[in-house]
């Protein structure tokens, strides 16, 4: 069940006009929407990365839209970096972290927002009471200063596919579902927070565009040119090499886009490059238990806020 709330802000940027100093605007301001600097070497890895595979697949079952996916991850690894490890070393407050994340990122992206407690779906190892949600989402806002309008990836996509030579012929629905099936892969993948938003925007469009396509040097114009190699590398090598379908995608001659716009939705479960086996590190929950069920986990699993 759905409640009717609707969030409509006006958005941080256009997707069809990217004047030069919007998206000088947007780089100069993107760092500030990142974690800490030193954040990957003290967050605990284990549990931010069962706190991601549950986030993807919670954004899969409601079929939420990529931004979404990334804006939570976005919020957890930011409010992570503001902490110490030791104050987050219990599994239930990454989890409860979570769930507070993507309901704010619902919030701010999706038409219909689920109620709190039927957002808790996946089979999470905890179910907490809406209050306790609602707490800790404040508490997350404040840690990020209020900044939940932030600047991802997905605001440099438009730019960097139409610096491409060759971008008036592409299909360009199809292209930009592929640069969204990638960039999702990326926010399982710590690595990638060494790069500016900016420079993961660039790499994954050169990923998309493949081999065949001649990259020019007006292209990284606003971008450092070897963090964005270094980054495409780092795609290549991780999310693209060693996928297991990977050589079939290559293999493909038609550029067919999915069957709905929302398609690309299936890559935010997935992130395991178009197969739904094989994949040991993201453990395939059920996502579509019935009304008793859940309502009897929920019976079980209630978790009240420590004091």
């Amino acid at each position: 069940m759905r409640s009717s709330t609707i969030i409509q802000q006006p958005p941080l940027t256009t997707t069809n006009h990217h004047s030069p100093p919007t998206i000088d605007a947007l780089i100069t301001a993107e760092s500030h929407h990142a974690p800490l600097s030193d954040y990957t070497r003290s967050v605990h890895l284990t549990h931010r990365q069962d706190s991601i595979n549950w986030i993807l697949n919670a954004h899969s079952h409601y079929q939420f839209h990529p931004i979404t996916a990334i804006l939570s991850v976005n919020y957890f690894d930011r409010f992570l970096s503001t902490t110490t490890s030791l104050e987050w070393n219990k599994r239930w407050k990454f989890q409860l972290l979570s769930v507070a994340c993507l309901s704010l990122a619902v919030k701010m992206e999706e038409a219909e927002v689920p109620l709190l407690l039927d957002l808790q779906v996946a089979e999470p190892r905890f179910v907490f009471e809406p209050k306790s949600i609602q707490r800790m989402e404040l508490w997350v806002m404040k840690k990020l200063n209020w900044r939940l309008r932030s600047i991802t990836p997905f605001d440099f996509l438009h730019y960097f596919i139409f610096k491409l030579p060759q971008s008036s012929s592409f299909n360009h629905h199809c292209f930009h579902w592929k640069c969204s099936h990638l960039l999702l892969k990326t926010i399982r993948v710590i690595d990638f927070l060494g790069f500016r938003a900016s420079e993961i925007a660039a790499a994954v469009v050169i990923s998309v565009a493949g081999k065949g396509v001649e990259i020019p040097e007006m292209y990284y114009e606003k971008v450092n040119k070897e963090m964005v190699r270094s980054c495409h590398q780092l795609m290549e090598e991780y999310l693209v090499d060693t996928c297991p379908s990977a050589k079939v995608r290559k293999e493909r001659t038609s550029d067919e886009s999915p069957a709905s716009p929302d398609g690309v939705l299936d890559a935010a479960s997935c992130v395991s490059c178009d197969t739904r086996s094989g994949d040991r590190d993201l453990v395939r929950l059920p996502l579509s238990g019935g009304d008793e069920d859940r309502d009897a986990k929920r019976l079980r699993f209630i978790v009240q806020e420590e004091e």
